[in-house]
């Protein structure tokens, strides 16, 4: 028998909390953000940023809101280095943005780290060392007592080298990497042996990251209660969390974390990172915002943000990212697509924002509408009409809706592939002859009073009809149906009037040439099946002749095209 595979790994043990909180808390307000992406993110690239992009990246995190930015790790490299010192000495920071810069729990790096963001208004020297077990015996040969001497020395130089700074106003972030591996009372004892060496009383970040995702996010969110439990009452204190995603949970660790006692959360635009990335800012951010919650950033035009961090990161957004991805607002699925119309047709301005699968307001983001629904050979008639009326201001009536999408069927069947607005009304221009429709000429309306006294309309003109042209006469009790008397003598088909819809296109304000109208009429010609034809024009009575002959039109060619088949068959 087959040895289970999985044997060789070991379930997370739980916490044990059980007077635990978080389960009923609620996210109120925005927590401070740190963005890590010219840090924790440029580490991960293939090719990591330079000075031009990361500049580019620095100004658009400032222009989102950002007020702690981790701007780099200057030990590690002279283009760090350089850069840090660029937005120093440059004065490209704002004054109410603080900078961060990290190095390991190493002598030679921390002093140069300092060094790095001397003459700055306000920085954050961000120090860590890895404390769960397997780090301890397997990479660093440690014993716990160990690595609380280690903090507590470089710890004291961090001090020793900012108290010899005091132009710049300092604060320490600590990070006992590995947290979420690590034993809780290990965890703490590293925190508190940083705490007193930094100075009791001055202001400290505590950073507890999920270096490695190895729990499912509740167990998170139970070791945060715990720690935030014994740093209650400390106001120099900030709690701050650091998640990543390898089990593809960043997002939720990161939520339950605040509502567990979080002040403070690190991660990346659309969560670049190392392995699986860092957790995404701008997923949390937005959630929180459809809670009702101001997430205090800018994601007011995501489509230009994701442009410049793809930019900057050389690396693509996918298309099904939440919020930010291509196609995260579009449905292809005629029953969605029809709910989505309703749901737009249903809203009022300052109603509350309840729209069938979308949760947020794409308008919110600097999308548009004309997103929300796309095409292909899945979707339903809703999803057509939607897009010809936002698009092109045309409001199908129920049953034209399902007549055109059989048109658009066939059309798909032979594309196969996912169509556009634009391809939308090429078909239905095609469909119902908009460009090809023949006018009335020469039209002449006159009213009479008929022999039983009532009120004629009578109607003179002439039209092309299949490459002749026709005189017309009739007579009906108004110009529509004058016309379909009119055509239907000039041209043998018996024509009836089934429904009849108008509206105009554009604003109520629209004149000359910014105003249209258009007509849909349901004709049954030569007592064979219903079809419609679509006229627009400058004038409704124009636009309603061009929708009976349309109807014709098509009612004609249906007929011969089902004649030629009958002959061959």
């Amino acid at each position: 028998m087959l040895k289970n595979p999985a044997s060789k790994y070991r379930a997370f043990a739980p916490i044990g909390l059980k007077d635990r909180t978080w389960p009923d808390a609620q996210i109120t307000r925005a927590p401070i953000w740190l963005s890590t992406d010219l840090r924790d993110g440029n580490q991960a690239l293939i090719e990591p940023m330079d000075l031009q992009r990361k500049l580019r990246m620095f100004e658009m995190l400032v222009r989102i809101g950002f007020k702690e930015i981790e701007v780099g790790f200057p030990a590690a490299s002279q283009i760090e280095w350089d850069f840090v010192r660029k937005l120093i000495d440059e004065d490209r920071i704002p004054d109410d943005v603080t900078i961060q810069v990290m190095t390991p729990a190493r002598e030679e790096l921390i002093g140069r780290t300092v060094d790095a963001v001397q003459g700055a208004r306000r920085a954050i020297v961000h120090v860590y060392n890895a404390v769960a077990p397997v780090w301890r015996t397997v990479v660093f040969g440690m014993e716990v007592p160990e690595v609380m001497a280690l903090v507590e020395r470089h710890i004291r130089q961090v001090r020793e080298l900012t108290d010899a700074r005091p132009e710049t106003e300092w604060v320490l972030q600590y990070s006992p990497e590995t947290f979420s591996l690590a034993e809780l009372d290990v965890s703490l004892q590293a925190c508190e042996t940083a705490i007193a060496a930094w100075g009791p009383g001055r202001p400290i970040i505590l950073n507890l990251p999920t270096t490695v995702e190895a729990a499912t996010p509740n167990i998170f969110a139970d070791q945060i209660e715990w720690m935030a439990r014994h740093f209650a009452g400390r106001p120099e204190v900030v709690l701050s969390v650091h998640p990543h995603n390898d089990r593809g949970t960043g997002t939720a660790a990161a939520e339950m974390a605040l509502m567990a006692g979080a002040h403070r959360v690190e991660g990346c635009l659309f969560g670049n990172g190392e392995r699986t990335g860092n957790l995404d800012i701008v997923n949390v951010a937005l959630n929180m915002y459809v809670q009702g919650v101001s997430p205090e950033l800018d994601f007011s035009d995501i489509d230009a943000i994701r442009a410049e961090v793809e930019h900057c990161n050389q690396l693509p957004v996918p298309a099904r990212h939440p919020y930010a991805g291509d196609l995260v607002y579009t449905s292809f699925s005629g029953s969605h697509q029809d709910a989505i119309k309703k749901g737009f047709a249903a809203r009022r301005p300052d109603d509350v924002w309840e729209i069938p699968y979308l949760p947020i307001d794409p308008k919110d983001l600097g999308r548009s509408y004309e997103a929300v629904i796309r095409v292909n050979s899945q979707s339903g008639k809703g999803g057509m009409a939607y897009l010809l009326e936002t698009e092109y201001g045309m409001q199908l009536p129920r049953r034209l809706q399902i007549e055109f999408s059989q048109a658009v069927q066939r059309a798909m069947d032979v594309e196969g592939k996912e169509l556009a607005a634009a391809d939308l009304w090429r078909i239905f221009c095609g469909e119902y002859g908009l460009d090809a429709t023949p006018p009335l000429q020469d039209r002449e309306l006159a009213s009479r009073t008929n022999a039983h006294g009532v009120q004629e309309t009578e109607l003179r003109g002439s039209i092309d009809w299949q490459g002749r042209v026709r005189p017309v006469h009739g007579l009906g009790n108004g110009p529509i149906d004058a016309f379909v008397n009119a055509l239907g003598a000039a041209t043998g088909h018996s024509i009836r009037v089934v429904d009849y819809h108008e509206h105009a296109i554009g604003g109520t304000g629209a004149v000359g040439g910014d105003a249209r109208a258009a007509a849909y009429v349901e004709l049954r010609v030569d007592d064979g099946r219903q079809v419609f034809g679509v006229g627009m024009d400058h004038d409704i009575i124009s636009a309603a002749i061009r929708a009976v002959t349309s109807g014709v039109l098509r009612a004609a060619r249906t007929q011969s095209a089902g004649a030629a088949q009958e002959a061959v068959a």
